[in-house]
Order: structure tokens, then sequence, then C-alpha cells
């Protein structure tokens, strides 16, 4: 066991120091893998270092490594060290979190996890919340909540901007509401939810005598980084009766930082937050969190005590988890983020969530004195938006000039395929209006700004020598 154990370690460290020289993505086809994987499982065990060699050979290497600091694509992820042994001790450990009952301390060190984020929000006591596997299963939570707040209405209606997260979208479809009553609100010049069409869209739907179940407000869109105008949101929600929930799964933890604060400004009085460590706090994969502000309101909405679990009904002041969602059997994520944060501390973590979101702003300003780049979007919680585009071929950003649409999105993905092919970084794309769009997502704690001057900088040399054959 010991020595199994010493080499899977080993292997991780090794891994860990070796990122910077290897590359961010290492794919492969189904056709590559099913010949080198696909067999019947063997009647007879094998040595178990030949499994793990195997395993570190042809399975583990082939996959985005997410933790690479050239890695810009989607929502990159860095665990820290103390989270990923906190990980191997609670899947050690075998513990069951559903109930206190088999779980007291976990349970416990879960509470004061879910504190700490209480305070951070700025909620007030009586809130609370639940870990969950990540930032779907916690906006899931959070409109079955909603839903239930409202009296299971039976023509309830969702609203969310059109730069929401398309977990929201199929959280509500799984709560009941059809696609046809759930609404995409148009968003502003800075893709912030336009308050006033939401407000004509609530009114139409009430006059045709629909209710008005939860409005999915975005803190850090997936898209850009824009937060929508929660001050307003919460004041209309407030004023007509409706949940407010906040899907702030990236970038949720910038609140520790004076900017995040500031952008983020009315969080605090949404009544669900949608939050994933596993993302600007540091944590292995699956670490997500739905806060509620009445935590009374979740357990509400989920509790079920069947006589086969009688026995875990331990009062009030002991938290059965699997009373606040989905999941009966749970792990143990809490363990993680506290030995994450007694490590690190706040101020460790604030630190590099400052940083990374300087590395954005720098990104920003080098994008903006380049003749052949330019921004799509300004800078916001660590998400960068341009595009590659000859000098002189587009006089501004959404003009083209002698380059079509066509022929500019062509260029850009060629110059996206490039750069992921050759290893130099792993960038992804989105739309932004309609313009295709080539995007960074700055978070990891190892990504410097060599990793992003490096990137950019062949972007140049690609997107020219594509342009000027």
């Amino acid at each position: 066991m010991r020595e199994l154990g010493y080499r899977a370690v080993d292997a991780l460290v090794e891994r860990r120091l070796g990122l910077p020289d290897a590359p961010p993505w290492m794919g492969a086809l189904r056709t590559e893998l099913e010949p080198l994987l696909m067999e019947p499982a063997p009647e007879e065990g094998r040595a178990p270092g030949a499994v793990l060699d195997r395993a570190l050979q042809d399975v583990l290497p082939r996959a985005g490594r997410i933790d690479h600091p050239r890695f810009f694509a989607f929502v990159p992820s860095w665990p820290t060290w103390p989270a990923i042994v906190a990980d191997l001790l609670a899947t050690g450990f075998n513990i069951f979190q559903g109930t206190w009952l088999e779980s007291a301390g976990p349970s416990q060190i879960e509470l004061v996890v879910l504190d700490w984020f209480r305070e951070w929000l700025g909620y007030p006591e009586g809130a609370g919340g639940i870990l969950t596997s990540g930032g779907s299963a916690a906006n899931l939570d959070a409109l079955v909540t909603a839903r239930e707040h409202a009296g299971n209405p039976e023509r309830g209606v969702v609203y969310l901007s059109d730069q929401g997260h398309s977990s929201l979208e199929r959280a509500a479809r799984i709560a009941g509401i059809p696609s046809e009553r759930i609404r995409h609100i148009p968003t502003d010049d800075g893709f912030r939810m336009r308050v006033d069409l939401l407000e004509a869209a609530m009114a139409r739907d009430r006059e045709d005598g629909a209710t008005p179940v939860c409005v999915c407000a975005t803190a850090g869109a997936t898209n850009t980084g824009a937060t929508d105008p929660l001050p307003e949101l919460a004041a209309l929600c407030r004023e007509r009766g409706v949940w407010l929930h906040v899907d702030a799964a990236y970038g949720g933890f910038a609140v520790l930082t004076e900017r995040g604060r500031e952008a983020f400004r009315g969080i605090d009085e949404a009544d669900s937050i949608t939050l994933d460590p596993h993302k600007w706090l540091f944590q292995p994969y699956e670490t997500g969190c739905l806060m509620v502000r009445d935590v009374a309101r979740l357990e509400a909405a989920f509790r079920i005590l069947p006589e086969y679990l009688q026995d875990t009904r331990l009062g009030a002041q002991h938290v059965n988890f699997a009373d606040r969602g989905i999941q009966l059997t749970r792990s143990f994520r809490a363990l993680r983020i506290w030995m994450s944060i007694q490590t690190f501390g706040v101020r460790g973590h604030r630190d590099e969530i400052d940083r990374t979101l300087d590395l954005a702003q720098r990104a920003g300003r080098r994008i903006a004195a380049s003749p052949d780049i330019e921004l799509l979007s300004p800078p916001m919680l660590g998400v960068v938006c341009f595009r590659y585009r000859p000098a002189g071929s587009a006089g501004s950003a959404g003009s083209a000039g002698s380059m079509s649409p066509d022929e500019l999105e062509s260029l850009n993905r060629s110059v996206q395929d490039r750069i992921n092919q050759e290893g130099t970084a792993m960038m992804s794309s989105t739309r932004l209006r309609g313009e295709y769009s080539l995007r960074l997502c700055i978070l990891n704690v190892q990504s410097g700004w060599a990793d992003v001057e490096a990137t950019l900088g062949r972007i140049e040399e690609i997107g020219r020598a594509l342009s000027c054959p």
C-alpha cells in the first residue's frame, strides 16, 4: 500500500513540476484510444505497479492540462497541493457525508467553510448552503428552491440574460420550467442584463397569467466576465416578490478583493448564489457551492425523512446535508477548502486573485496597443476577448474593413487552431454579438506575464503569416 501510494504521489509531483515544459493540451481521437484501451475486464488481477504505470502512460496524459500555466481556455483550474492531499485523505477515509450521524467532524468543517463564504459575501446570520459537485448542480438546487418558494406554480417563468450560463437553462428545464417559459433578456453594450427589458417581460408574463419564479443574474459571465446590475435587479425582484439567484460560479471569489467587491456590489441582496471553489479558489474538481440567504428555504425544498433514515434525526442543530440538495451519498468536499485556507490564509488566496486580475488588465493594454489585435470587450474578472485583425483591415471593433466577416472569422479560427496544435497555449473562442472572438481566461496561480505575452506575441506572428502569405 505504501509503495503504491508513494509512487502515485511522486508521479503527481513530477507532473506538476514538469507542466511549464509540457504542452497545455494533449487529446486523442477515439479511433486512436480504442485499440489502446478497449478490452474485456481481466479475469485475473494484475500487479498494482503495472496497472499504475499503464494509467500514467496511456490514460491520464491524454487530456487537457487545465492547470497548465498557458491553459487559457474555458475556465482554468489550479488546485493547491494541500487541497489535493485533502482529497486523497477524504477518499481514503471513505467519508459518507449525507448525515451528521455518519460524519460529525466533516459536517462541522463544511459548516465552518460555508460560514466563511457567508461572511465574504456579506450575507446575514441565518444564511447557509451546501457544497456541490459544481456550478451546474448548485444552479439546479437554486432553481428547485426558487420554484418551491414560489409555490410550485403551474405556469412558472424563469429569466436570464442572453449571456447566462447554459446550466441555468438546463436547471430550469429539469425543475419543470419548459423552454417556452424561459426568457432570455437582451444585454446592453457592456453585456449586462437590461433591467428595463426584464421588467417589461415580467409584466407581460403576469398579464398572461404566468408566474415569475426566478431571475438568474450573472456575476462574472463566462463569455466576457461581465456582471449584471445586481442592485437594480435586487430592487426589482424585491418589489415584485421574485427570487433573485446570482450565478457567480467562476468569478464569485473575486469578492475577496477590493475590485471584486465593487464589481459585485449588491450580491448580498440575492436570495441565492452559486460559487465554484474549484475555479478561483484553487480547489480540485468537483467543488461547487450554493449559498442561500435563508437556509430554511433550501431545506424546505429538499428535506425528506424516510423510515430507514429515522436514526439520523438528531435535532435542528445537527445538519444533515442530504436535506439541502439532491445527493444523499456525498463526499467530504469541505476538507479541501479548509486545508487550503488554513495553509495559505485568506490573504494568500486574495493576493493570487488580485495578481491574475492584474494580468488580464495588462493583457488588455497589450492588445489595445497592438496594430494587429483588437479588443472586442474590455478585460473583466480575468476574461479578455479579442480577435486578430490585420492592420488596416478594420477601423474598429465590429467593423471588418477590407476583410469580410467570414474571412475575418476564418483567419481567427486558423490562428486559434495553430496556437492550440503547436502547444504554445490552449485557448478557446466564443461569439460576441455574433462576431467570432478569441478568448483568454487567466485564473491560474502559475500563469505569469511571460506566458500571456508569449501567447499574444505568437498570435501576432501566426496572424501575419496567414494574412500575408
